[in-house]
C-alpha cells in the first residue's frame, strides 16, 4: 500500500481507479474508442469544449486539442508564431520566465530554462528572451526586464506558468505581480500564454489559477488532470480574436496540426466525467480542507533549522531542505528523499532538495498527517 502525495506527477486530481472514471471510460469504449478527428467530430469532443469554454475565462472561445501537455504549449507557440504570420507581421520573439519548464517539445524547450535536461539540443533550440521570475524581491527586476524587453518590436507573444513554476521547484510568486507584466503585454499588443498544465483543475484552489487575474490571458494550455489523471489529452485554448486570423478562404492560413490521437473520444469521456466529479461542492470542499490542512502544517514546520523556504498555494505545500549544493533538480539530496518516503510507503518525487506535496483530493486528514509526521521524521533524521 502506497499513499501518493504528489498525484502521479500532478495528473491524479481524483486519486486512482475512481469507479465513475472507470465506468464512463469503459462505456465510451463500447461506443466509439476512436475517431479521426481531421475534418471529423464527435459527441464527446463537442461536450468538452462547451464544458471547459464554461470554466475558462471569458475571454477564451474556441479549444483546439492534442494528446498532452508539452503538445498543448506546442500548440499555443505556433498559434502565437502563426497569428502574427498569416498578418505578415514580422514578430518572432517569445518572452519566457528564467527557471521555467514547459515541456520536452523542441518549442516547450526553447521557451524553457537551458538546462541539463536539454543541453544536448542547445544548439537546436530557438532564441528566447528569459527575465526574472518576480518572486519576493525581485518583482521590479522582473517588470523592468519586461519593460525593457518590450521596447523590440518583434516580440510575438510572453508565455508562464500562473503563480507556480512547477518543475522548476514549485517557485511561487504573486497574482498582482502577474497582472503587471500582462497588462504591459496587452499595451505592447502582446500575445500572453498561460501554461496551466500543472496549475489548472483545482490545483492552486480555484479552478484555473488564471481566475485569480484581473488581466486574462489569450491562450491557455492544459492536460494533466484534464482527464482525472486517467487517459493522455490536452487542449489548448484562445481568444476570438486569435482565431479569427485563422479564418480565411486561403488555405495557408490554416493552422496545420493535427495528431493521430487528437480528441480521442475515450480520452474526451474521461474528462467529461473528471467534468463531472468536479461539478459536485464535495469536489471543492475537499480541495479547500486540504489546502487548510497544508497551511497549518506549513506554519508548523517553517520553523524547522533545516528548511530554507517554505510556501504553499492551494492544495500545494513545497519544502526547501538547507543543503550544501545548490537549490536544484539534479542535487543529491533527492534520492535520499525517495527512498526514505518510499520505506515509509509514501509516493513523493522531489524535484532536488524541494519535497512537495500536491495530492490527491481525495486524500483524508489522517494520510495527510502521516505524510507530515513522515516529513517530520526525515528532517530531524
Amino acid at each position: 500500500r502506497y499513499i501518493d502525495g504528489i498525484a502521479s506527477w500532478w495528473v491524479n486530481v481524483h486519486g486512482h481507479c475512481h469507479p465513475y472514471l472507470t465506468k464512463k471510460i469503459s462505456e465510451q469504449l463500447q461506443t466509439l474508442e476512436h475517431a479521426i478527428f481531421s475534418g471529423f467530430t464527435h459527441e464527446p469532443a463537442v461536450q468538452l469544449a462547451e464544458r471547459l469554454l464554461k470554466r475558462l475565462p471569458e475571454n477564451q472561445s474556441k479549444i483546439f486539442y492534442s494528446d498532452n501537455g508539452s503538445t498543448a504549449v506546442e500548440v499555443a507557440l505556433k498559434m502565437a508564431f502563426q497569428y502574427w504570420s498569416n498578418q505578415s507581421i514580422h514578430k518572432i520573439k517569445i518572452i519566457a520566465f528564467e527557471n521555467a519548464y514547459h515541456g520536452d517539445t523542441f518549442g516547450g524547450m526553447s521557451v524553457g530554462a537551458r538546462n541539463a535536461f536539454n543541453l544536448p539540443f542547445s544548439k537546436l533550440l530557438f532564441d528566447v528572451i528569459h527575465i526574472p521570475v518576480p518572486v519576493a524581491g525581485k518583482e521590479q527586476a522582473s517588470l523592468l526586464a519586461m519593460k525593457e524587453t518590450l521596447q523590440q518590436d518583434n516580440i510575438a507573444a510572453f508565455i508562464f506558468e500562473p503563480l507556480v513554476q512547477g518543475a522548476g521547484g514549485m517557485v511561487m510568486y504573486s497574482e498582482k505581480i502577474l497582472d503587471k507584466l500582462i497588462k504591459q503585454c496587452n499595451a505592447k499588443n502582446v500575445i500572453t500564454i498561460a501554461d496551466e498544465i500543472m496549475t489548472g483543475f483545482g490545483r492552486t484552489g480555484k479552478f484555473f489559477a488564471c481566475d485569480y487575474l484581473e488581466y486574462k490571458p489569450d491562450i491557455i494550455c492544459m492536460s494533466k488532470g484534464l482527464t482525472g489523471g486517467v487517459m493522455p489529452l490536452g487542449a489548448t485554448s484562445c481568444t476570438g480574436f486569435i482565431y479569427d486570423a485563422f479564418l480565411s478562404d486561403d488555405k495557408m492560413k490554416t493552422f496545420f496540426h493535427g495528431h493521430s490521437y487528437t480528441a480521442n473520444p475515450t480520452a474526451c469521456s474521461a474528462a467529461l466525467a473528471s467534468m463531472d466529479i468536479f461539478d459536485k461542492p464535495e469536489a471543492f470542499q475537499n480541495i479547500k480542507r486540504i489546502e487548510q490542512q497544508q497551511h497549518l502544517f506549513l506554519e508548523i514546520i517553517k520553523k524547522h533549522k533545516l528548511i530554507v523556504n517554505a510556501r504553499q498555494l492551494g492544495t500545494i505545500l513545497a519544502l526547501e531542505i538547507k543543503t550544501n549544493e545548490q537549490t536544484h533538480y539534479l542535487n543529491s539530496l533527492a534520492e535520499h528523499i525517495s527512498e526514505f518516503f518510499i520505506s515509509r510507503g509514501i509516493i513523493l518525487r522531489p524535484l532536488g532538495n524541494v519535497i512537495y506535496v500536491p495530492p490527491p483530493y481525495c486524500i483524508g486528514n489522517d494520510d495527510l498527517q502521516y505524510i507530515y509526521r513522515t516529513i517530520e521524521e526525515f528532517l530531524d533524521k
